[in-house]
């Protein structure tokens, strides 16, 4: 807590994050779990980017916009789960004001972009099952890319106003934050001020950016749902609709607990149950995601198949060639 000066006032200048428990023998515990869980998510998501990225048979929109998702969610999960590990293992679970102002940012900021670049993925899929013939012609790379930096543009803006607003309300104490990161509902809970306005700011943005986005996912796969029942063939109607599941899954883990956590009055705000449904949206959908996009996909199980075989042949070459120096 700090004075400012000329007030009578004391002011928030860090806050206490209580994470999930304050028995040291359960945090153990707890970070041998989430580190794993961690570990698997960066490592999963950084395979799926590194194998599109390699094998040039996966240089195709969709497998250009699963990249970026992995990277996305590689970015989001570390920015709040480092922290926490680190926070399960020492005496003291302080962040400062300004940290929690950056955590609570770049996390919105990555969220907002994931809500919106679902759109773009359900997109693809419209054009690959409606028009297969002109899909690499209507998704051009140009156009690829601009979508993928508009929507962290988008992100990134909407983030800013959302924890501007937050950030902006007095805090007066008490300063502990019932949440394992800096998350907006949880922070707003403790403002010294009534926080209606920056509800319903919050409400508008967040009917921009969820509601809007699931609407805009139905449409494209009310469409697709269409195009895949004429097609005469049950092997192609399996085709086209595998393409498309798990893009579904994923869209529904994502979307049912956030919409939970940002869509509804502090009046209903539950810490307990708060942390664990953002847990749900923020680690294990991460580490669903390489699991759904890998599993029932040919091409990315070919690649990581092929980057396997080369591996030894690597090795073997350059033991080789060490040897035949060395004579």
């Amino acid at each position: 807590m700090r004075i400012l000066p000329g007030q009578n006032e004391s002011w928030v200048s860090e806050f206490v994050l209580l994470g999930f428990s304050s028995d040291p023998i359960s945090n153990r515990l707890l970070f041998m779990v989430f580190f794993l869980l961690y570990l698997s998510s960066v490592l999963g998501n950084g395979l799926v980017a590194t194998l599109i990225c390699l094998d040039s048979r996966l240089h195709t929109p969709m497998y250009f916009f699963l990249c970026v998702l992995s990277l996305l969610d590689i970015s989001a999960i570390t920015t709040t789960v480092p922290q926490m590990l680190v926070h399960l293992l020492s005496y003291t679970q302080t962040i400062p004001f300004a940290g929690c102002w950056l955590q609570m940012y770049v996390f919105g900021a990555l969220g907002l972009t994931e809500c919106l670049f679902f759109v773009v993925m359900a997109y693809d899929r419209y054009v690959a099952v409606c028009y297969p013939l002109r899909y690499t012609v209507i998704l051009s790379w140009g156009l690829c890319t601009q979508l993928a930096a508009g929507t962290l543009v988008f992100g990134f803006i909407f983030s800013l106003i959302h924890t501007f607003l937050t950030m902006r309300l007095p805090y007066c104490g008490p300063n502990v934050v019932n949440h394992y990161f800096c998350e907006g509902p949880s922070v707003r809970s403790l403002a010294c001020v009534d926080t209606h306005l920056i509800e319903l700011v919050d409400l508008v943005i967040s009917v921009f950016m969820v509601v809007t986005p699931v609407s805009l996912i139905l449409a494209s796969y009310i469409h697709i749902a269409l195009a895949i029942l004429n097609i005469k063939s049950t092997q192609g109607r399996w085709k086209a609709f595998s393409t498309c599941a798990s893009h579904l899954t994923m869209v529904t883990f994502f979307y049912v607990p956030a919409t939970y956590i940002y869509m509804r009055p502090n009046s209903s705000y539950s810490p307990e149950q708060d942390k664990q449904v953002s847990l749900f949206y923020n680690v294990f959908t991460v580490l669903l995601n390489p699991v759904v996009y890998s599993l029932r996909n040919k091409d990315i199980k070919a690649a990581f198949l092929k980057v396997v075989e080369v591996l030894p042949s690597d090795l073997g070459a350059k033991r080789g060639w060490r040897q035949n120096m060395q004579h």
